[in-house]
């Protein structure tokens, strides 16, 4: 494994940033987890050698819902090729591949009695097909032992390739979302292996490949965006046709990450959640400082219905490289730029 990098991206350069010493606001103070379904579950996940992105990204919501009998399963191991800078898995060179997992997460979602099940993983840039074949043989596999089940997904970028979008959703997940983070400026500095683009238009070809899908994404809030930025980034998800939003507070894991720029407020996120549905057409938004991709997960499988695709409809930047790569192992020691290539045309972006 190795380290993140450097904490410092050049956006928060004359900010004043969150030092990591001071204390969050009450409104982001939870208990301890460790009532007895939450310890019971997590016997079951150490029984069975599973990960959960619950535990792996210290999901602040994790008491909540291990006590509730939910959790979100981390497929593909626990090691990502991918240093984003605000993420607390660990990051470096996976080793192999557990063919045996998608069976091991049917067997525990059998035991945990789940209507609803959240998988996600790791990025794995190392393998072909970026883990694309193991999230299709999971899927199957909980359909086939759990019958009724609804299964969300939350999967990588896949480094645009629309080979392994399709055998993903041709599996049928009910929802099937993808992380954009945060907004065009940021997303070089934060995310440098993945692009702005080539995630929205991601989300978008999966609508085209199966127009009942429900997309779904997230956007961390609390990293140096500006508000004409976050809305930016709506209407851009929205040309996609992207059903629903998340949008929850950035928690500092280490000094290794970069710091918080400030705190977002619960009647902030309330008014976004309001201009999000209202102004700019999701169809739903989960909105707060705690809110993290698949809290409330089994409800909106329940009440949302898919909207028709965008047009957006085609992956974009699939062949461009991403910051990371541009500049090999020392990218940090360069100047990052959003490249335009492959960026939509601007009559369809606007």
């Amino acid at each position: 494994m190795k380290p993140k990098g450097t904490p410092s991206i050049p956006s928060h350069a004359g900010l004043e940033t969150v030092p990591h010493r001071d204390p969050k606001p009450a409104w982001l103070k939870v208990r301890s987890p460790g009532g007895r379904n939450y310890l019971r579950l997590k016997r079951l996940m150490r029984s069975e050698s599973l990960h959960t992105v619950c535990e792996e990204a210290g999901c602040p919501n994790i008491g909540e819902c291990w006590e509730a009998g939910t959790a979100t399963f981390m497929i593909l191991g626990d090691v990502c090729t991918r240093a984003c800078k605000y993420c607390a898995v660990a990051h470096g060179m996976p080793s192999g591949l557990d063919g045996a997992e998608p069976g091991r997460v049917a067997e525990t979602v059998a035991a945990m009695q789940l209507d609803h099940v959240v998988i996600t993983s790791v990025n794995r840039d190392d393998l072909p097909d970026g883990g694309a074949e193991i999230y299709a043989r999971t899927v199957r596999e909980v359909r086939r032992r759990v019958p009724g089940c609804s299964v969300e997904l939350l999967i990588p970028d896949f480094k645009g390739d629309e080979d392994a979008l399709r055998h993903v959703v041709e599996a049928e997940p009910e929802i099937l979302g993808h992380n954009l983070e945060t907004v065009d400026r940021l997303h070089p500095e934060v995310r440098p292996g993945g692009r702005y683009w080539r995630s929205i238009s991601l989300l978008g070809a999966a609508k085209r490949l199966d127009p009942a899908l429900v997309t779904k994404t997230g956007i961390i809030l609390g990293m140096g965006e500006r508000e004409d930025e976050v809305r930016h980034a709506m209407r851009d998800l929205r040309k996609a046709s992207v059903d629903i939003l998340t949008l929850g507070q950035y928690l500092r894991p280490s000094l290794g990450h970069i710091p918080v720029a400030r705190w977002v407020t619960p009647g902030e996120f309330q008014w976004w959640k309001e201009v999000g549905e209202a102004q700019y057409g999701f169809r739903h938004v989960e909105s707060g400082p705690l809110v993290r991709s698949s809290y409330h997960a089994k409800e909106q499988a329940r009440e949302v219905e898919a909207g028709a695709p965008g047009s957006i409809r085609e992956v974009v930047e699939a062949d461009v490289p991403a910051p990371a790569e541009l500049a090999g192992t020392r990218w940090e020691a360069r100047p990052l730029v959003q490249l335009e290539w492959g960026r939509p045309r601007a009559g369809v972006n606007g």
